[in-house]
């Protein structure tokens, strides 16, 4: 392969890796080139020559890159590297650029051709944007259990086509804005959800076709609908087909053992190394260019940010650098309109500054910490909430020191954890009570939003990937009423830019933090038009309570969790309307009365007219 063309790819440069290595097909032919420095020789073996190594041995040139053409090979046929490794020991490896691979436990790579005319996606492509000032709900999905039928067994999967109609009304219906999709990668084992990959440019044959996957992210973009992919470039899977030691050396992985095994008994990338670089920055590249991906949520970044992750071993400077040069360079190739997320744990700073400025240059942050406190507050007796008032509070003291986006994960709802409504205080009846208030939180707060699939109908069971979402909760009242309370605010999110300008620090300001003994929060979300005040309160008791008011002006309830048609505790749904005094009040110029539900969360608006025009 001429040196120019794999310049890039040597110096940690290149986005494109996979259009130089895989298998490619042509008309009579497919061309193989596999990067294996340390091979003592590989041949190219498959259906297409009955598996026989001496039928199609590859050339290797001084860059360490071993190419073949081989006739008759076509897309369909499976098929291997047969590696003698530098120390003799002989390994049938998988293609680490396979565009596709066989179903689990069947290994091989599969040739695959990746044209596809039925893109309709243009206008979609060219106006989309990260979305710092959009009301961006993302729903994160498990594709194989999603939705499954009553007659799947452990080796069916739902494909995309099958599903995608019924996932685009259902995210019309409750107003998100995006779907974060699982890995899509090749993963030889069902419960690692695809975060354990062998395949970084193979779409999982579980759910279809490279075909079919373009068709799927198309439809979702036809209907107004961003994807997300969760990209894990941190580890792979030590399984001997497949990367780890490629050609009898530690050809991705660390050559430190220590360094190179995983707490998850996986291999980590080595991330030091320029053609490891090349290697993940094509794979994230591929999914955005090839299937129109709109946004990459990286996973577990706190073990790439620090050795292993753990601060105490100091930071990864060549894995912070790797992040750097892979957020440019893709910023700079779309033009800076796909999303770059981060699942980072740590307090490591400026994750989500841009890198010319020194930071990692991620768009978006999880808040973690947000989603950890306050989860930790709601499953404590009401009674003991009073001592640990700040686990609500302590989220805004550092909320404008990144771009947060608040999720409640896959990872929150599976191991023991509990659902996110089944970890609420309280019997069955408080439990969803809790939840809508704690709801009602998550979308009044500055950030973005993420559920995982089941969080938005009150689901009990925790998560299971071999099971379907338990939609026959919707016939039973508690659940429906919750369904159409999510609906009815994330309507209110999504129709209010006061809630989804939401990095701007005067746009939330808090009128009571400090009522610990009732445990009760009152902030104000501000727009140009509008304010909202969100009162929630975490206690058993019911309060008419007097708060501090911005506006003089009539406020409005536009949202009670108590409503008889949420299934709350209120006889009715009928809407306060309080008149604002003139009487000081939270540090606020006036103020309102009002009744405040127990173990409920309210939202009040109030036209921002000038104040001339209201005398």
């Amino acid at each position: 392969m001429e040196k120019k063309k794999t310049q890039a790819f040597f110096e940690g440069r290149e986005l494109e890796a996979y259009n130089l290595f895989g298998a490619h097909p042509k008309k009579t032919y497919t061309d193989f080139a596999v990067w294996a420095p340390h091979a003592q020789s590989v041949s190219v073996i498959g259906t297409f020559n009955d598996w026989d190594v001496e039928d199609a041995p590859m050339t290797k040139d001084d860059q360490g890159i071993w190419t073949a053409r081989i006739k008759g090979a076509k897309p369909g046929h499976s098929y291997k590297y047969h590696v003698v490794q530098a120390g003799g020991d002989i390994v049938d490896k998988i293609d680490p650029f396979a565009f596709y691979s066989e179903l689990r436990p069947q290994t091989a790579s599969i040739i695959a051709d990746l044209s596809f005319d039925g893109w309709t996606d243009q206008k979609w492509m060219k106006e989309r944007t990260k979305g710092y000032d959009d009301p961006i709900s993302i729903y994160e999905v498990h594709l194989g259990s999603w939705k499954r039928t009553e007659d799947m067994g452990p080796n069916d999967f739902p494909k995309y086509l099958d599903i995608v109609d019924d996932l685009i009304a259902h995210c019309k219906k409750y107003h998100f804005t995006h779907v974060e999709v699982m890995p899509l990668c090749e993963h030889p084992f069902d419960g690692s959800w695809g975060y354990q990959d062998t395949g970084y440019f193979s779409t999982t044959s579980r759910y279809g076709t490279n075909v079919e996957l373009m068709e799927f992210v198309n439809k979702l973009h036809d209907a107004g609908i961003g994807i997300i992919m969760d990209f894990v470039p941190v580890h792979f899977v030590k399984d001997n087909f497949a990367l780890a030691r490629f050609d009898g050396t530690p050809l991705y992985e660390y050559q430190n053992p220590d360094d190179a095994n995983s707490e998850w008994g996986t291999a980590n990338f080595d991330l030091w190394k320029e053609e490891v670089r090349s290697f993940l920055m094509s794979a994230a590249n591929y999914w955005l260019d090839v299937y129109h991906m709109d946004g990459l949520r990286w996973d577990a970044i706190s073990n790439a940010i620090f050795w292993k992750g753990n601060k105490e071993r100091g930071v990864n400077e060549g894995a912070c650098d790797f992040m750097k040069r892979a957020n440019f360079m893709i910023n700079e190739k779309y033009h800076g309109k796909v999303m770059l997320i981060a699942e980072d744990s740590t307090d490591f700073p400026n994750v989500t500054k841009s890198t010319l400025d020194g930071g990692l240059g991620f768009d978006y942050k999880w808040d973690l910490g947000w989603m950890n406190d306050t989860l930790k507050y709601l499953k404590r007796d009401p009674i003991y909430r009073q001592y640990h008032h700040n686990d609500i509070t302590f989220s805004m003291a550092y909320f404008y020191s990144e771009r947060f986006i608040l999720p409640f994960s896959h990872d929150e709802v599976v191991h023991g954890k509990a659902t996110i409504v089944d970890k609420m205080w309280g019997s069955y009846e408080d439990k969803f009570a809790q939840c809508r208030a704690l709801y009602t939180y998550m979308f009044t707060h500055p950030g973005k939003k993420l559920n995982f699939m089941g969080n938005e109908i009150g689901m009990l069971r925790e998560w299971d990937e071999q099971k379907s979402t338990d939609w026959f909760l919707l016939e039973y009242p508690m659940h429906d009423a919750f369904a159409k309370f999510f609906a009815d605010l994330t309507a209110l999110y999504a129709d209010n830019d006061a809630y989804y300008y939401g990095y701007d620090p005067l746009n939330f300001q808090w009128i009571d933090a400090d009522d610990a003994g009732r445990n009760l929060y009152v902030f104000m979300r501000k727009a140009t038009d509008k304010t909202f005040i969100t009162i929630l309160n975490f206690s058993t008791n019911p309060y008419r309570a007097q708060f501090g008011a911005p506006h003089k002006g009539v406020y409005t309830e536009v949202m009670n969790t108590q409503w008889a048609k949420y299934n709350g505790s209120l006889n009715t749904d009928t809407a306060q309307r309080v008149k604002a005094v003139r009487l000081k009040r939270n540090n606020q110029p006036f103020m309102i009365e009002v009744d405040v539900p127990a173990l409920g969360a309210q939202i009040f608006e109030v036209d921002n007219e000038p104040e001339a025009a209201k005398k």
